[in-house]
């Protein structure tokens, strides 16, 4: 699934990649005098690098005109670019095939690093130089891996240098989807690191192969019926007259780009190197510097003991502060909404706070609670991708008289594990719903039920106890509101209306649980669901009552909520009646997290009027006025 703009990036990046791979394969076996092992050798770097490798194989390779290959991959610069072409194309393959297999068996960035520089060095030594070169460097193959060791382990070095920086970097930012070897942006990841790595190998494989150390590019021709006529002897002394003018001119014969498959018979082309012991020591020591650098350095800012289980591939808010100590558990709490985990999604005329329907059994009401990831609309161009209670945000009311005895089934439709807590209640502790202290967190796909009685009346709510900052922030949370069993216990209105209040901060299409921290904080604020103004208008008349019942189900800041047009009575806190000689008038009241209100607000001018958040920033969509607001916002309108 697509859910980032990478990701359509990406698309398009491997259909170029994987149309210019075919053009090279296609163009190397038809056209380009190329031995087997160079012509693979471009094809997989092509396959890793895209566009760029084909724009390589171009200009440094791809003989222009018939017979002119040799005079074509001539210059130094060149003969570099296949020579680094050697390295990436084995050593690349080695280190993906590591990262692919790490990734899977989950073990740690640092510890995945160093088994991909051993399988790159094993794979670029063992198969495609000693191996895959061996019919044009002659010798046997334990002579080969003697003579490719030290030129391999410089130029292994200088690549690993390149990628692993750039491997840590990138898979361990904001989108930890990179580490995983299912997703696009893995292999995203491990092309820019392959590129990375070319560029940082190819200077000191342009010094390897002026030295004699390396191969660079070859031609390899089909023979003719002229030259299939030649005798054995011929070529040979032919060769050697090659080999003595390369040697005359203080380099390896592979730097003019003549034809450097050995002839039959011969021993192969045997290189001479120029090169003085300090130099390739001075060489090797640096290239094992920048390799120290390469993979110790990101230690500094990454936590390289994280592996791609510990934070399965979620996505961090921008501006999250991560470093060497941020554990696994804190990405796993401030990541996106699985946007891919979403079951159902609804419009902006969905309702929360629905009553919840209950079925008697044996005397006890039993109510159903299922939690899962759904699309919510909360503007006519905004939607959340949220955790809610069957379906709806805020989660369904669940409205009961006090004395009842009450069931509550709760079956864990959520991608990770959950709890309720009844905020407020008198309870068995068992049923209070603090994960592991009063209950074992409900996991994935199971179910728990809670039952109490309702000794008290008022205004209640419902949430999780299992990592609330995250699931709560997401959308779990529900009125829970209980009638007196003495009717005169009431403080009576001529309407009743619950306010539930909720942050929520979205970006780039995500969803991620707000939190008063860097990389948390809201950018919109919802009242039952909605943010004006898409929220409900509350009808009424000049002369009536209204009960607005303030609940702070938000997690993480105090909204000073303010009514227009008078003042209101305050006639009740968190669930508990104030007698009536301790009632007081007011025309703002902070509701902080968990917090309730029971206020009585009349009449007394006919006009619309505002129900609101008295901070101006939680009265914006997006920082951005909308029809005179936003946000926390609902209009009373009185005729």
């Amino acid at each position: 699934m697509l859910i980032q703009p990478i990701d359509y990036f990406l698309v398009v990046w491997f259909a170029i990649a994987a149309a210019s791979t075919l053009y090279v394969g296609f163009d190397q076996y038809r056209n380009n005098p190329e031995p087997v092992v160079m012509k693979w050798g471009f094809i997989l770097v092509t396959l890793y690098m895209g566009p760029l490798g084909l724009l390589l194989y171009v200009l440094a390779d791809k003989e222009p005109r018939p017979g002119e290959h040799e005079a074509f991959t001539s210059p130094l610069w060149k003969q570099g670019v296949g020579s680094t072409i050697h390295c990436v194309a084995g050593d690349a393959t080695g280190i993906i095939l590591a990262a692919v297999i790490t990734a899977t068996l989950g073990l740690p960035m640092w510890l995945d690093l160093i088994v991909e520089y051993l399988a790159g060095f094993a794979f670029g030594l063992f198969i495609f130089q000693s191996l895959f070169m061996k019919s044009m460097m002659g010798g046997t193959y334990w002579e080969n891996v003697k003579k490719s060791f030290l030129p391999e382990f410089i130029s292994m070095n200088f690549m690993m240098a390149g990628m692993a920086p750039v491997m840590s970097f990138l898979m361990m930012g904001r989108d930890m989807r990179a580490m995983e070897p299912t997703e696009l942006l893995f292999w995203g990841v491990m092309s820019i690191g392959v590129i990375a790595g070319f560029t940082l190998a190819f200077p000191a494989n342009v010094w390897l192969v002026a030295r004699g150390l390396k191969h660079g590019l070859m031609t390899q021709r089909p023979p003719t019926v002229e030259t299939e006529r030649r005798e054995p002897l011929a070529k040979t002394q032919h060769a050697q007259v090659e080999m003595q003018q390369a040697d005359a001119s203080g380099h390896g014969h592979h730097e003019h780009g003549h034809n450097m498959a050995p002839p039959k018979g011969s021993g192969g082309h045997h290189m001479q190197s120029d090169a003085t012991t300090p130099q390739i020591t001075a060489l090797g020591v640096v290239s094992l510097i920048a390799l120290g650098i390469g993979m110790a350095a990101p230690a500094n800012w990454l936590n390289l003991r994280l592996s791609a289980r510990d934070v399965g591939g979620v996505i961090m808010p921008q501006g999250m502060i991560m470093d060497r100590d941020t554990p696994a558990d804190a990405m796993r709490d401030m990541a996106a909404a699985d946007p891919r985990l979403v079951t159902a999604s609804y419009d902006l005329a969905a309702k929360g706070d629905q009553d919840l329907p209950f079925r008697m059994e044996n005397g006890v009401k039993v109510f159903e609670l299922k939690p899962s990831v759904i699309r919510w609309q909360i503007l006519p161009n905004v939607a959340v991708d949220a955790y809610a209670y069957n379906g709806q945000i805020p989660g369904p009311r669940i409205h009961i008289r006090q004395g009842d005895k009450v069931r509550i089934n709760v079956t864990n439709n959520l991608p990770e594990e959950t709890t309720i807590h009844w905020h407020g209640m008198i309870l068995p502790n068992q049923m209070d719903g603090p994960a592991e202290i009063t209950q074992a967190p409900i996991e994935p796909g199971q179910s728990y039920s809670y039952e109490f009685t309702a000794t008290q009346h008022g205004t209640y709510f419902y949430h999780p106890h299992a990592k609330p900052d995250r699931t709560q922030a997401l959308g779990l949370y529900g009125a829970l509101i209980i009638d007196p069993a003495n009717p005169a216990d009431e403080v009576a209105a001529d309407h009743d209306y619950v306010i539930e209040l909720q942050e929520w901060l979205v970006r780039e299409g995500l969803t991620y649980p707000s939190m008063p921290m860097d990389g948390g904080m809201p950018n919109f604020f919802t009242i039952n669901g909605k943010a004006y103004p898409s929220t409900e208008t509350i009808r009424m008349k000049v002369g009536e009552t209204l009960k607005v019942r303030f609940i702070g189900t938000n997690n993480g800041f105090i909204h000073p909520m303010h009514i227009h047009g008078g003042p209101f009575e305050v006639v009740a806190r968190d669930g508990e009646t104030i007698p009536a000689s301790a009632r007081f008038l007011a025309d703002t009241i902070n509701v902080g997290p968990g917090q309730r209100y029971d206020v009585i607000w009349k009449a007394q001018r006919p006009g619309k009027w505002l129900i609101h958040c008295h901070i101006p920033h939680h009265t914006t969509n997006n920082n951005v006025e909308e029809k005179g607001g936003g946000g926390l916002m609902v209009v009373i309108d009185v005729s």
